[in-house]
């Protein structure tokens, strides 16, 4: 394979303009963004699980410079469509302000509300997926034991939900906790064959845990609809540039872990509890603490861990052309922060939850 097409879905939370609380708006958005996108639109805006929220998707592309073009011009669009029927569209994983959401109408989610309970009334959480093409399953089952232990990294990165029902959290990625009540989300062991992920599959179906494939909610998956190994665990990012960085990482991290696996480099059994505690310190501490080394099971600073990912994927990502991109924006974040480090800066300004939303609403757009 050359270099891979990389696609990239967002979820948006919709807000009231003077307020910044979740505004029940996703039909009326959905109906005006598709008015303005146009015939053929359909797989760049949907609706979503709650009403607050609408989700965008980039066509999918070999160069990640126009992805971030595409996501940026689709935001800007939905933008202006939210607008015109009175909302606003905030790149924010969660809503900082106390929320009771509203299910879509759709049969699916109303039996989903039913099975899951109070993990489904309260889930108002916004997510990144990646689709990075692949040639077989073979190899994606193949990249999926390989890549386990970098995928934190990517939490960390994209952290962008620090509040949640009124209250600061503590956590850099609280949505990544929240997401976690759902009993298939989360890390997975080893699958070892296409044979053993679709038993993994099936025996978790049988359970209940899931009504249906769709519902099979792993950090990274093969997707049920297209050629294409999903990556799921970042959060929504505010600007669309770590959107960029995050879609670039996870490419070269496929093409890693498939060279290696082509190579026959053993798969790491690092256990799941520890994947999990891994996940953990990144959705608590984002890239202002420690993060967990997998390969030597110690905790190191998260910046130690982030120059060891984008040394861990040098090659494909010389390869990709993305590495001037990477490089950049891993720079920028340097100096910046992250989404969740914005927030909180925002609000310790006026110790006001608005200006949260409001300042995220302008850097969603920029």
């Amino acid at each position: 394979m050359g270099i891979r097409t990389v696609g990239v879905e967002e979820e948006l939370m919709l807000v009231d303009p003077v307020s910044g609380t979740p505004a029940s708006a996703g039909d009326t958005v959905h109906e005006a963004a598709v008015a303005r996108l146009g015939a053929g639109a359909d797989h760049l805006v949907e609706r979503e699980f709650k009403m607050e929220q609408t989700e965008i998707g980039s066509t999918p592309t070999t160069a990640v410079a126009a992805l971030r073009d595409e996501l940026r011009s689709v935001r800007r669009t939905v933008a202006a469509a939210a607008g015109s029927t009175g909302v606003h569209v905030v790149a924010i994983a969660t809503n900082p302000f106390e929320v009771n959401p509203t299910l879509t109408k759709n049969e699916r989610y109303a039996r989903m509300a039913d099975m899951f309970g109070i993990i489904a009334a309260q889930q108002l959480t916004c997510g990144q997926h990646i689709h990075v093409a692949i040639e077989s399953a073979e190899e994606g089952v193949a990249v999926l034991d390989r890549i386990r232990g970098w995928l934190p990294l990517l939490i960390a990165l994209s952290a962008n939900s620090p509040y949640w029902q009124g209250k600061d959290t503590g956590y850099a990625s609280y949505r990544s906790i929240a997401w976690g009540q759902w009993p298939t989300a989360g890390p997975t062991e080893t699958f070892g064959s296409v044979e053993g992920y679709h038993r993994a599959i099936n025996d978790l179906l049988a359970t209940g845990a899931a009504m249906d494939d769709g519902m099979i909610y792993f950090d990274a998956r093969l997707s049920a609809s297209y050629p294409t190994l999903e990556i799921r665990v970042p959060d929504v990012c505010m600007d669309v540039r770590d959107s960029a960085l995050i879609a670039s990482l996870a490419r070269a991290l496929v093409d890693t872990a498939s060279a290696e696996w082509r190579h026959g480099h053993p798969v790491d059994p690092i256990r799941i509890e520890v994947l999990r505690g891994a996940g953990w310190r990144a959705a608590r501490f984002g890239l202002c603490g420690e993060l967990l080394d997998h390969r030597t099971r110690s905790t190191v600073p998260a910046w130690a861990m982030i120059d060891a990912l984008v040394q861990h994927v040098l090659p494909a990502l010389r390869a990709n052309g993305d590495l001037d991109l990477v490089l950049e924006s891993v720079d920028r974040l340097r100096g910046t922060g992250t989404g969740a480090d914005l927030q909180r800066a925002e609000f310790a300004r006026r110790g006001l939850l608005m200006d949260v939303v409001q300042f995220a609403g302008q850097r969603t757009l920029e």
